[in-house]
């Protein structure tokens, strides 16, 4: 996860103008948004399933990186060289697939069944009459949620702290009131339509800067001669075994199992706009990628030691190189790129917390059968969303340095427990009711014993461990059990036409 601590950089006063711009926009879109996102909880929660496809694409690309790209990726890459590309490949070829294929059915599917939310899906697939599928969910849901959201609140609150010179707890404070306030009135249409334009800070920073650095170090064949002559490492993307690059690569195995991402595949206004949005959403993915790698590059060419950084840290480079080599003002941008990463993941997150808790406990569990206004739904929906940023604030506050841990794991336990269980449920007809529980708590158990056991976490990430326990005994249990008629037919129903 992100670590602000050191980073110590002057801003002037067009940089802050920048960033206020910036700040101020995201209100605008959230009041722009609130009219349209009051009607009801469709509305409310996936865009009434009316979603433009160039803002679906750049949205579930953002939402799914966190400034974990902007300065993880960076830093790997400064600290190995090239061969950080794998830790980019995996995801970037798994949601390719998810654009073209996984978020078809789910589309279809969650339209001709009503599903709001991902628990809406299990639920209608496997005739989960009980509630007791859609309480497991929810409760995997919350336990990597509210720590996920608390580490984006600290890492704003540190991202002030290092480049406005403002105390810790105010900055994390502030994040909270930015990222609620555009959250509670716009809901998704607002998440959206940030972080599409949180996707150009993004590229601009991440494209832009590496260019201009790579220039003004005298050029590429420059900066490539200087990194070989440091060591082979820095030119080679091939200088890992092949298990650390297949570990790199299992981050991808995430992506269908974060349901910050997967309801952007459910609010898209036609499933016959998602190849337009593989292409867009890749293409993104791509040049982000690139722009890292490259930044992470020229930042050792640059900075041969890792003691000329701030702190020692390698996670600071990238503010430090855009201090270096851009204008004031697009070093405000820079800033606000770092910022934009950090808010399009909390606030994507805010909105899959709240909807597990007012659409999947509160309307189909509590009150099962009655009829409640949309209007007050959506209420409920807003007050949902300030509870939890107000339990992410405190843990956050009371934890300040234990938040992060669950970043590290967060996508691998959503990932290994979600991303399997929904595959199996969307292209295997003999998937069971019974399969889908064990493949869910056999994914979350292995994942969370697996990162706690030192011999074993330093062997391996443990969303690959995770998500191929949870894969099997999905699998496994599902052969011997039997699905129930209703559980057939729905998959009969959805997708005969795709097969």
């Amino acid at each position: 996860m992100e670590d602000f601590d050191s980073l110590a950089v002057s801003v002037d006063a067009y940089a802050v103008g920048a960033f206020v711009t910036y700040l101020l926009i995201l209100i605008g879109i959230g009041l722009y948004s609130s009219k349209f996102s009051s009607k009801g909880i469709s509305e409310y929660f996936i865009g009434g399933r009316k979603m433009n496809r160039y803002v679906v694409a750049l949205s579930a690309v953002v939402s799914g990186r966190s400034a974990w790209l902007l300065l993880g990726v960076t830093g790997m890459a400064y600290a190995q060289g090239p061969s950080a590309i794998w830790a980019v490949v995996g995801y970037i070829v798994v949601e390719l697939f998810l654009f073209l294929y996984y978020a078809r059915r789910l589309r279809n599917f969650s339209e001709a069944r009503n599903c709001i939310t991902v628990p809406d899906f299990y639920a209608e697939r496997f005739d989960d009459r009980d509630g007791w599928l859609r309480i497991t969910i929810v409760t995997i849901f919350l336990i990597f949620m509210i720590g996920y959201v608390s580490a984006q609140f600290v890492a704003g609150g540190k991202a002030f702290a290092s480049g406005f010179g403002m105390e810790m707890n105010q900055g994390i404070l502030l994040t909270a009131i930015i990222v609620v306030v555009y959250t509670i009135l716009g809901g998704f249409l607002a998440v959206s339509l940030t972080d599409t334009i949180q996707a150009f800070l993004m590229i601009l920073a991440l494209v832009i800067l590496p260019i201009i650095a790579i220039y003004d170090f005298g050029g590429l064949s420059v900066m490539l001669s200087e990194l070989q002559m440091m060591d082979a490492i820095y030119v080679d993307p091939f200088a890992i075994s092949v298990g650390a690059a297949i570990g790199f690569m299992g981050i991808g195995l995430g992506s269908p199992g974060n349901p910050h991402i997967l309801a952007r595949y459910m609010s898209i206004d036609s499933s016959k706009q998602l190849k337009t949005v593989a292409i867009v959403g890749t293409t993104w993915n791509v040049l982000m990628a690139w722009g890292a790698v490259f930044i992470g590059l020229i930042g050792r060419a640059m900075f041969p030691d890792v003691s000329m950084l701030p702190a020692e840290d390698t996670e600071n480079l990238f503010p430090l190189l855009a201090q270096q080599h851009l204008s004031p003002v697009l070093f405000g941008v820079v800033l606000a790129s770092i910022f934009a990463a950090i808010m399009s993941t909390a606030d994507s997150q805010l909105l899959v917390a709240a909807s597990s808790v007012v659409r999947d406990i509160y309307d189909k569990i509590i009150r099962k059968g009655d009829t409640i206004p949309q209007k007050r739904l959506v209420l409920y929906s807003r007050i949902v969303v300030f509870v939890l940023v107000i339990l992410a604030l405190l843990f956050g506050f009371i934890a300040e340095d234990l938040v992060f841990w669950l970043v590290l794991f967060a996508w691998a336990g959503l990932g290994a427990s979600i991303g399997p269980t929904s595959i199996l449920a969307l292209y295997w007809r003999g998937t069971t009711r019974a399969g889908i529980f064990a493949g869910l708590i056999s994914g979350t158990v292995v994942t969370v014993a697996w990162y706690f056991i030192p011999v074993l976490s330093d062997m391996m990430y443990e969303l690959i461990p995770g998500f191929i326990a949870a894969l099997l005994a999905t699998w496994l249990v599902s052969l011997f059990t039997t699905p129930s008629k209703d559980t057939e037919q729905a998959f009969t129903d959805m997708f005969t036409e795709d097969e």
